[in-house]
């Protein structure tokens, strides 16, 4: 609509047109409006059936997420049944018996009820990794080896034998890797490869940065970023996201399009990155956030590994926004059970640019002590 209006009135008119709007925003009829919207917001917060009638009836905001959620829970257990490899679960599961094997103490018995679910998505990952897109071999060894020193570890039991007994008729992983080396380790406290003073400096030199030298982003330099991206957080390590990378300057001319916030820089854009989140890697609704702060968490050690290597980014907001969700899905061609979670412009920065000074919140706003706690 505002498309239509900017080509159908001249530049003046449409100056106009938009003074007049925010005249009206003042106005006494909006805030008595306004009033009353607060306190219909109130009304239907004030309990849980009024909010699920309110979401049901009079707003549409959260039936994406709605159904993106439910696309990836059917997509997770036809998996399952469908006898197809789910790669999410097996590594949440090897992620949960590598806690096992740091418990202080162990038990002698435990993941009694799923090593046996574990041992059998492991057999169809080994056997077809192309199917699951876990063809890595450091991956599919990782499980190998934690499954081989569960095994070794824990005591006799009919279910924990059997398991075993399945375990050891699996193909041992191809590819590079030796044996027994990706399993639970003590790590060097004694190393400490940087400072806090070093990071320090890191976290202050790194900056949004709009405004980026035209030349080329070596990929290999991209990948080294990702690399870092890898290595952060994840809940049982499923690493439930991924990132689209445009490199190619007419489809960053479309991509940078998707996310608000771009207009009057994206034309100088050399690197876009779309972050998307995966749906299908959670069994249960209770995980449907996870997406959004594990690719958050991979999207700062993305932007710190940047500064290292001489580049920068702007890490562009997504919000839920209806229409800007369609676009993004046919854009970038995702499947119903993803979401993007974020876009991030990246580039050589322009040493004639400034940047936001950006004044963070002091910490005593951000840090509280032991506050009082309510008795559950």
């Amino acid at each position: 609509m505002k498309t239509f209006v900017k080509n159908m009135l001249s530049e003046n008119q449409v100056d106009r047109l938009r003074d007049a709007r925010l005249m009206f925003r003042e106005s006494r009829a909006v805030r008595m409006a306004t009033s009353a919207q607060t306190g219909g917001l109130r009304v239907a917060s004030s309990a849980r059936p009024l909010s699920t009638a309110y979401y049901a009836l009079l707003s549409r905001q959260f039936q994406r997420e709605e159904r993106a959620v439910l696309a990836g829970l059917a997509k997770y257990h036809a998996e399952l049944q469908e006898d197809d490899a789910n790669v999410f679960l097996m590594r949440r599961n090897v992620h949960r018996l590598e806690k096992g094997l740091s418990m202080r103490p162990r038990r002698p018995v435990f993941a009694k009820d799923y090593i046996l679910e574990t041992v059998n998505v492991y057999r169809k990952v080994v056997d077809a990794p192309e199917r699951s897109a876990e063809s890595s071999a450091e991956s599919l060894h990782w499980a190998y080896d934690v499954l081989s020193e569960y095994f070794r570890v824990v005591a006799a039991d009919p279910v924990l034998d059997h398991a075993r007994e399945v375990f050891d008729k699996c193909p041992t992983p191809t590819g590079s890797g030796e044996a027994g080396e990706r399993i639970p380790y003590k790590r060097n406290l004694d190393e400490h490869p940087v400072s806090f003073e070093q990071l320090e400096k890191l976290s202050i030199k790194r900056r949004s940065v709009r405004w980026f030298e035209q030349k080329p982003v070596p990929r290999d330099l991209l990948d080294k970023a990702f690399g870092i991206a890898s290595l952060s957080p994840s809940a049982c390590n499923r690493q439930p996201f991924r990132f689209i990378v445009f490199d190619d300057p007419e489809m960053i001319a479309t991509a940078a399009s998707l996310p608000g916030g771009t207009i009057g820089w994206k034309h100088q854009i050399p690197v876009m990155v779309a972050i998307i989140g995966s749906l299908d890697a959670f069994y249960s609704e209770k995980d449907r956030h996870v997406i959004y702060i594990d690719g958050a968490l991979a999207a700062m050690s993305f932007s710190y590994a940047l500064e290292t290597l001489g580049l920068s980014s702007c890490i562009c907001n997504w919000p839920d926004i209806e229409s800007h969700e369609r676009r993004a899905e046919k854009v970038l061609g995702l499947e119903s059970y993803e979401r993007p979670v974020m876009f991030m412009a990246v580039g050589y920065p322009d040493p004639d640019a400034t940047v936001a000074y950006s004044q963070k919140r002091p910490l005593e706003v951000m840090r509280t002590y032991n506050p009082p706690l309510n008795n559950a």
